[in-house]
């Protein structure tokens, strides 16, 4: 069985979406969820049966550390790390530890509005303010940089008729639920490699 973990930081709808693609699936399966703040992602995963746990990389009552984390997913050995809405940077010693196994989903089109500060709203933001006429979403394998590792899927989409950053979120998030399962199945199967 493929064991996926989760990362969250909000409503969990890429989690949701993931977790559909892969209710029947006798493949793979999401054995735990780890939010940085408590969210309604973490209530649903409880909902769900699905372990979850805090993270915080300074000491906070009821959280672990990244390092407990780490062990915490090694002892259950986890496959794939899949950061879905996860807002805080993952530590270099977690991303040597589970190397090329890894990956975010961020809703812009990489290289262009990434990296620190970029997330959620802002980029949306930033892309609105930038009378951008295409925006989309990018699934990527994560290295030490912020929003910086290598491609593995992306969808562009025409933003020109949208009338605020609000409408660009949705239309770019009916993308992200679209690509984050299928290039997650992708990776079960065989058919993408994670390798820098």
């Amino acid at each position: 069985m493929f064991k996926i973990a989760v990362f969250v930081s909000g409503r969990g709808t890429n989690f949701l979406a993931l977790y559909k693609s892969l209710k029947t699936s006798k493949k793979a399966k999401i054995i735990a969820v780890v939010a940085d703040k408590p969210c309604l992602a973490i209530g649903k995963a409880e909902e769900l049966g699905i372990s979850t746990y805090f993270v915080s990389n300074k000491p906070v009552s009821g959280f672990f550390s990244f390092e407990e984390i780490n062990e915490i997913l090694k002892r259950k050995e986890v496959d794939l790390i899949v950061l879905a809405g996860f807002l805080k940077k993952i530590p270099d010693f977690f991303v040597d530890s589970f190397q090329n196994k890894i990956i975010n989903i961020h809703p812009a089109l990489l290289p262009a509005y990434g990296g620190k500060g970029m997330y959620g709203m802002n980029v949306h933001k930033a892309v609105f303010n930038a009378k951008e006429k295409f925006s989309g979403a990018t699934v990527h394998l994560v290295d030490k940089i912020y929003d910086h590792g290598k491609i593995l899927a992306q969808e562009k989409i025409n933003i020109s008729n949208a009338k605020s950053p609000e409408e660009i979120a949705e239309m770019v998030l009916k993308i992200e639920h679209r690509i984050l399962p299928q290039t997650v199945e992708k990776i079960i199967d065989g058919k993408l490699l994670l390798t820098e």
